[in-house]
């Protein structure tokens, strides 16, 4: 396991109320690449999001089993309820058969720390 998916899951998680995502995009190209997805769980280092296979534009990542390819990947989002925006880069991918997948964001180097705490209060469960 590399350290960014043990930083975070080691932080404490939160339970949201729901949230969504109004796109999610490549941070290197600025592609899109889903155009919906729920925000799960939330820690001060990461994010959970679920996608639906519909959610995803490209025809790669909706007919794939596998959307590994995204791994390393920096990307933007804008929270919906809370019109933020929120930039990180995907640490892991987790397919959830007729559900869809879990993307997990790190967002960790990209704020820093009491950013990062003051958003996990404000963050409504």
């Amino acid at each position: 396991m590399s350290n960014a998916n043990r930083k975070f899951r080691s932080s404490p998680r939160k339970d949201l109320a729901q949230l969504t995502l109004d796109s999610f995009s490549s941070l290197e190209n600025l592609e899109k690449l889903a155009k919906h997805g729920k925000i799960i769980e939330a820690s001060t280092s990461g994010i959970l999001i679920h996608f639906n296979r519909e959610d995803f534009i490209k025809k790669e990542l909706r007919t794939n089993l596998n959307i590994d390819s995204l791994l390393g990947l920096k990307v933007y989002f804008n929270i919906h309820e809370m019109d933020l925006e929120i930039s990180g880069k995907i640490a892991r991918t987790q397919f959830l058969g007729k559900k869809g997948f879990y993307v997990a964001v790190d967002y960790s180097s990209d704020a820093p720390e009491y950013w990062r705490e003051c958003l996990m209060d404000l963050l409504p469960s």
